[in-house]
């Protein structure tokens, strides 16, 4: 190709890609940005440089109305549905800590299109942070941490409204930094006594709230879980968090707690010197370091968004569960269901279920556990990885039906005479959170089976 031939072939290039972008931005009806001006530089062979683009300030976040923002959070419409992304872009969330967990899934709340975050940290960045922050960079070193990700953002989400405090929580600071009736918090605290009464606060105020525990000395992704505070002997820092939360506020559970399964693959590094408190910025607070890989903190935050996202939508999801069963636990539950099948129900072919959704029905939808007990385990109760269901059978939620994946609740030998002889019309009447419970539960291994 000549050179004459190279630039008619330049200068066409240039000229369809302005015309294209010209009639994307006019679709969206939006000013005219700084690529306006590259269609008449095309003709007119001009270098000068374009203007930069307007941002747009913090305020309306409309998905009807705003194209721009319809458009950015498109994908997450058509994942949750039109209503329930409103839940998620209406809501406000406080997150306290910003270090490696709390930024990563502050920063997917916000690309995710929650509205409103308030951002918590006293702590500023620093170079060793890098390796684990989510969007500091080393211009950012020296600034602090609430400060830094309030300017990324809103780069990201210009009109998010970010509220930054350069802060610690603290209990004399309780109304400051969780007022205003935030619809979520996200603990990602690393110090035992600023957590333990953040979730304390919370659950006292009665605002929903996930906590974290220790990211620090893991790699293994495939070992992260969310599970109830009660069941947290696994983590080193959610069980100390579950003794102090029982101790000294009386909490058992109903505290959401994200952590990991894999014990720790290295220990603490000691403080230079033979005065470990002279390098102790904060009073209580720990001198030695934990040695961190990266991804893991990255991993576990986004977890915790995910989880937060999916709770304001009203779409909740169920972690992979904690316990392990043994294989004759399920055979035997099998095994009973098909002689209650058989001595109840006449039924000499058997129920419609094999060992596999036996195995889905007794560890992922029931959890081991009756559909009447509490969630969250209590003292004396089992809380490690292993779980008796020596007294659990499974049997027909409607007596009418037969014994489908959908139609099988887990409850007690004692429970379970009690419900053959009751309609579910009088469980819905008498005990409508209860009934309200197992159907939910119901329609999801209805969605399984399909």
């Amino acid at each position: 190709m000549d050179s004459k031939s190279l630039l008619v072939f330049a200068a066409g290039t240039a000229l369809g890609s302005a015309a294209a972008l010209a009639i994307a931005h006019r679709y969206l009806n939006l000013p005219a940005p700084w690529y306006s001006s590259v269609t008449k530089q095309a003709y007119e062979t001009q270098a000068t440089p374009p203007a930069a683009p307007i941002t747009p300030a913090p305020g309306s976040f409309d998905l009807g109305t705003d194209e721009v923002l319809a458009e950015q959070f498109t994908r997450n419409v058509q994942f949750f549905g039109l209503e329930s992304q409103e839940r998620i872009t209406k809501a406000f969330v406080v997150v306290v800590g910003l270090g490696g967990v709390g930024s990563h899934s502050a920063h997917f709340l916000l690309r995710s299109g929650v509205h409103k975050l308030r951002l918590i940290d006293f702590d500023q960045v620093t170079l060793s942070s890098l390796n684990r922050h989510a969007v500091a960079t080393r211009k950012d070193v020296g600034i602090p941490k609430a400060t830094c990700l309030k300017a990324h953002f809103h780069e990201i989400v210009p009109e998010a409204e970010v509220d930054a405090r350069v802060a610690m929580y603290t209990a004399e600071a309780e109304e400051e930094l969780l007022g205003g009736q935030p619809d979520f918090v996200l603990d990602a605290i690393d110090n035992i006594d600023t957590k333990v009464a953040l979730l304390a606060a919370c659950k006292r105020r009665g605002i929903p709230v996930l906590c974290v525990a220790g990211a620090g000395a893991k790699a293994d992704p495939t070992r992260l879980r969310v599970a109830d505070i009660s069941e947290s002997s696994v983590d080193p820092l959610a069980r100390a968090v579950r003794q102090r939360l029982r101790k000294d506020y009386g909490i058992e559970g109903g505290v959401p707690v994200v952590l990991s399964t894999e014990k720790p693959r290295c220990k603490l590094v000691d403080a230079p010197g033979d005065d470990p408190l002279e390098y102790q910025i904060v009073p209580n607070f720990r001198v030695r370091t934990i040695p961190v890989l990266g991804t893991t903190p990255a991993i576990f935050g986004i977890a915790a968004a995910a989880h937060i996202l999916c709770e304001l939508a009203q779409q909740p999801f169920e972690s992979e569960p904690l316990i392990k069963l043994q294989a004759q636990q399920y055979e035997t539950q099998l095994h009973r269901l098909r002689e209650r099948e058989e001595l109840l129900h006449n039924n000499h072919d058997g129920p419609a279920v094999d060992i596999d959704d036996v195995i889905y029905l007794v560890r992922e939808l029931w959890r081991g556990l009756s559909a009447r007990a509490p969630r969250a385990i209590l003292r004396g109760s089992d809380k490690g990885l292993q779980r008796s269901t020596a007294n659990l059978v499974l049997t027909r939620w409607d007596v009418s039906k037969p014994a489908t994946v959908d139609n099988l609740v887990m409850l007690t030998f004692a429970e379970a005479e009690a419900h053959e002889s009751a309609s579910l019309d009088s469980i819905r009447q008498q005990e409508l959170d209860f009934y309200q419970l197992v159907t939910a539960k119901l329609e999801k291994a209805r969605f399984y089976g399909s």
